[in-house]
């Protein structure tokens, strides 16, 4: 049965409705060079909200608060309908040590600045959007909890963050009686398939619904791309060309592009565009709610949606498995083996959890 954008899901293990694919905001905003002027993004936003879309990502870095603003400002008549998430982390003032990180002034700070860009009371959903290494986490926990006891955040969720540091932060949320994160935002798609070992059986195991960026592999996947873009000209930031962002992001590689040629086969023998057969595989791990669809243009995003209705063949699911395989990293290489399996289990047959 074919998705709509109306066909929405709970979002971890929580009561918050959203739908299978998120608008990713990062393009409202020319301010990094490459991102879409005000009358494109007003465009974007009407067009997937009028499809029943209600599941909107930003964050307070993103075209140097461009996002948020230009959200603020097409919100205006429905903002009790619409998910809005945004992210703290970054540095918001270039020399200002605490104006980024994840400690709390840099949470409130960030979060009172998004609520005044997207012209609001409340935050639906807040990221940490990038681990920083030095935060305590119970000073991240706490001032989330805060947030959500004052009325300002509702949910609270992480993204980029390692799946040891997690899984701490929400056990200790939870002894603690302290709000417990909802969702994890990571990179994922056919060419970063790594998280699919450690971050993804945590979020199923722990509450976690996975809400991906990147699906189409900074465009890669769609392929846009050949060998002669792969002249190192990365900026390291996100200004810039979307191609000197795919390489900085590390998308853009050979073996990235070896990816996209059979994604390419793919979509050709299933007559659907790359972009649509890279969305669609992303849908179809059960541990995935959303993926963040980035979209610059009303024609993209037409297309983009059009992955709710792709159909795979298993012969189509394996060949873009195959090409996208990464090695297992210890100790799942380990407990794999045959070895391993028969003198834990010797010739017993024990039946999955489900």
């Amino acid at each position: 049965m074919a998705l709509t954008l109306d066909t929405y899901r709970l979002l971890g293990r929580s009561g918050l409705r959203v739908s299978p694919l998120a608008l990713g905001t990062m393009t409202f905003g020319s301010d990094w060079g490459w991102g879409a002027d005000r009358d494109d993004a007003r465009k974007l936003f009407d067009d997937y909200v009028s499809r029943g879309g209600n599941f909107i990502d930003t964050a307070s870095f993103y075209a140097n608060g461009s996002s948020e603003r230009l959200l603020g400002e097409f919100t205006r008549d429905n903002r009790e309908s619409l998910v809005l998430a945004t992210k703290y982390s970054m540095l918001r003032r270039p020399g200002d040590p605490n104006s980024g990180g994840n400690g709390r002034k840099s949470m409130i700070g960030s979060v009172e600045a998004s609520l005044r860009n997207l012209n609001t009371d409340y935050i639906d959903l807040l990221y940490l959007h990038a681990w920083d290494f030095t935060t305590p986490v119970e000073e991240v926990l706490r001032g989330m909890d805060d947030l959500v006891r004052q009325g300002k955040v509702l949910y609270v969720a992480i993204s980029d963050t390692p799946a040891w540091q997690v899984s701490r932060m929400q056990a200790i949320a939870d002894l603690r009686g302290w709000s417990p994160l909802v969702a994890l935002q990571v990179e994922y798609n056919l060419i970063e398939r790594t998280v699919e070992h450690d971050l993804f059986p945590m979020a199923r195991e722990l509450g976690l619904g996975v809400i991906p960026w990147s699906p189409l592999g900074s465009g890669v996947l769609t392929g846009k791309y050949s060998a002669a873009d792969l002249a190192d000209e990365s900026t390291g930031g996100p200004e810039g060309t979307r191609r000197q962002v795919a390489l900085a992001n590390g998308s853009l590689t050979a073996r990235g592009l070896a990816i996209a040629d059979v994604v390419a086969e793919v979509a050709a023998d299933l007559g659907r565009t790359p972009a649509q057969i890279a969305l669609a595989w992303t849908l179809r791990n059960p541990a995935v709610t959303s993926p963040i669809i980035g979209a610059r243009t009303p024609a993209q995003l037409t297309d983009n949606l059009g992955a709710l209705d792709v159909d795979f063949d298993p012969a189509h699911v394996e060949r873009l498995e195959a090409a996208s395989a990464v090695a297992l990293p210890f100790p799942h290489n380990m407990l794999a083996r045959e070895m391993t399996q028969g003198v834990i289990h010797g010739d017993l047959t024990i039946a999955p959890r489900v």
